[in-house]
């Protein structure tokens, strides 16, 4: 299996993890008391940040990822991995049909999460034009 590959699903794993202990706290916690949007949209920073120190962590683990094509790959494999796993979830584990999933989210915290998915997708790109352009100036 190519590095890049590995590096999209360690990517994948930590997020969906960090993701699903977030969730076993916001369901009966936070839903109940403060309500679904606002729920999902107070876990939106943590899940940010999670994407942001994941990103860093394949590009320190998986030097050979250190290009602009493969970093973004690893990041589009991530970003595929967790599509298809919420939708499994939707689909199979929840009974929904697709666009019963899709008609369920929450127009302004659905709205955000699709925007922090493009991050999750593009964020071990970034990270590494940072860290060139950080080694450039010093």
């Amino acid at each position: 299996m190519s590095k890049t590959i590995k590096a999209g699903i360690a990517y994948f794993a930590i997020v969906l993890g960090a993701g699903f202990l977030l969730g076993v706290v916001r369901v009966p916690f936070l839903v109940p008391r403060i309500g679904e949007r606002w729920a999902e949209l107070a876990e939106m920073p943590i899940m940010a940040t999670v994407i942001y120190l994941a990103a860093g962590f394949i590009l320190r683990r998986f030097p050979e990822i250190g290009s602009s094509r493969r970093s973004l790959m690893a990041g589009v494999l991530a970003l595929a991995l967790s599509v298809a796993a919420e939708l499994a979830l939707a689909t199979v584990l929840q009974s929904r049909t697709l666009g019963e999933f899709i008609a369920s989210r929450d127009k302004v915290s659905g709205t955000v999460y699709i925007a922090l998915l493009l991050v999750f997708a593009v964020m071990p790109w970034v990270r590494l034009a940072r860290q060139r352009r950080h080694a450039r100036s010093h």
